[in-house]
């Protein structure tokens, strides 16, 4: 039997101290400069008191005037180096990887960062008015990207963290270059397949040759955005095979977007067999499995060790990962590890206006990141309205404090 507790050598030679990870949530921590905090420090040195062999940070972007949020850290020629380093060192004494998700926003910048971010349509996204109407990139712009993706690569070694993810899910840039619902090009970075994946190919490429062989890469990709017309099941199983030619070390399996939020909320809609396995995701792994031999990681639903076993065992996938669990349940997570049957939990938020149901979770969990950080513990009690408002509120207000680089 292959349990969660057993290390996993990934293909560009590190090896993993287990195959528990903590997926990536978003911190919204970072000062008025984009730099990173004593906050994320205190934060990171909280989840490797759990043992977990992979900690992914949150978005960090390679863009500042495309955040996610106006809390995002940013990782391009202007960043502190030294409170990078800081932050990198925060696992010196622990056994777990820290690895740093890059991401950039294109169409999902909110109004307070930016009124007209691009992407690579002007397809809007209408979600609580948050988000203006992009621009259309032009290829310099596409070129400019990708530079910022090896720059931020580069740093990313160079500061001390132990590995990357490219983030191209969820709705994010290259999400957006991904799905035809957003991809509207008729030039080689839109279209068919090839050319609607070419951008991520292309970053990897550069990412790849910056970082070296033994340096950890992973992608997050959606398994479909769920959206009519946009990126399906049959697209991502393709991607898959063009990311095991480009030597991924690691593939993350999520999926939805912004407007459709799969991967934050478990929809009603999902098939009971799937929920019956826990696993969001886990029956696109098996599909994965039939095509291509890449690593797999799924996060999403797993809340037991016999079930995270049972899936390692079955060789579904390689990787466990995990979210809200590392803050509504973070003092267990040393106790799944060592095997102990227990349940994990994480909170459902709900309001009587199922309409802001998605906003008041993605608020609760938003708020509950700063909590753990800031008082070493989190508040389970909240209500759901202020939690839906908080992230407008948070947003406007941490937007206002933005301030240029320092020379």
């Amino acid at each position: 039997m292959t349990t969660i507790a057993e290390s996993y050598e990934l293909p560009c030679g590190v090896r993993l101290n287990n195959r528990l990870a903590k997926a990536a949530m978003t911190e919204r921590m970072a000062n008025p400069f984009q730099e990173p905090t004593e906050l994320h420090t205190r934060l990171y040195k909280k989840w490797s008191e759990t043992g977990a062999g992979l900690l992914i940070t949150g978005n960090v972007l390679v863009d500042r005037d495309h955040l996610e949020s106006a809390g995002n850290v940013c990782f391009d020629e202007k960043s502190d180096l030294n409170k990078l380093r800081s932050w990198a060192s925060s696992l010196a004494d622990s056994n777990s990887q820290l690895w740093v998700q890059l991401s950039h926003a294109g169409r999902q910048t909110n109004r307070f960062t930016n009124r007209n971010p691009l992407a690579p349509s002007a397809v809007q996204l209408h979600k609580m008015g948050l988000f203006g109407k992009p621009k259309a990139m032009t290829q310099t712009h596409i070129f400019e990207v990708i530079e910022k993706f090896r720059v931020a690569a580069r740093i990313t070694k160079d500061v001390g963290f132990s590995g990357l993810q490219i983030h191209a899910a969820h709705g994010y840039l290259l999400s957006q270059f991904l799905s035809p619902a957003t991809n509207k090009r008729y030039d080689k970075w839109g279209g068919n397949l090839e050319n609607r994946s070419r951008l991520l190919r292309e970053i990897l490429r550069e990412v790849r040759k910056e970082v070296g062989s033994n340096f950890p890469i992973s992608v997050k990709l959606n398994s479909a955005d769920f959206q009519r017309g946009g990126f399906e099941e049959a697209d991502s199983l393709e991607v898959v095979k063009m990311l095991e030619a480009e030597g991924v070390d690691l593939l993350e399996i999520s999926g939805g977007t912004y407007e459709k939020v799969a991967f934050f909320i478990q929809d009603d809609s999902i098939r009971e067999s799937t929920k019956q396995r826990e696993a969001y995701f886990l029956e696109f792994a098996k599909r994965i499995r039939e095509i291509s031999k890449i690593p797999i990681m799924v996060t999403g639903g797993f809340r037991t060790s016999s079930f995270c076993n049972e899936a390692l065992t079955n060789g579904d996938i390689d990787i466990v990962g995990m979210g809200r669990p590392f803050l509504t349940d973070v003092e267990k997570i040393t106790s799944l590890l060592k095997g102990e049957e227990l349940q994990l939990n994480s909170q459902k938020i709900r309001s009587v206006v199922s309409s802001i149901n998605d906003s008041a979770e993605g608020g609760f969990y938003a708020r509950q990141v700063l909590q753990l950080a800031k008082q070493g513990k989190v508040k389970k009690s909240m209500n759901p309205l202020a939690c839906a408002m908080f992230l407008i509120y948070y947003e406007f207000t941490k937007g206002l404090k933005r301030k240029a680089p320092k020379a």
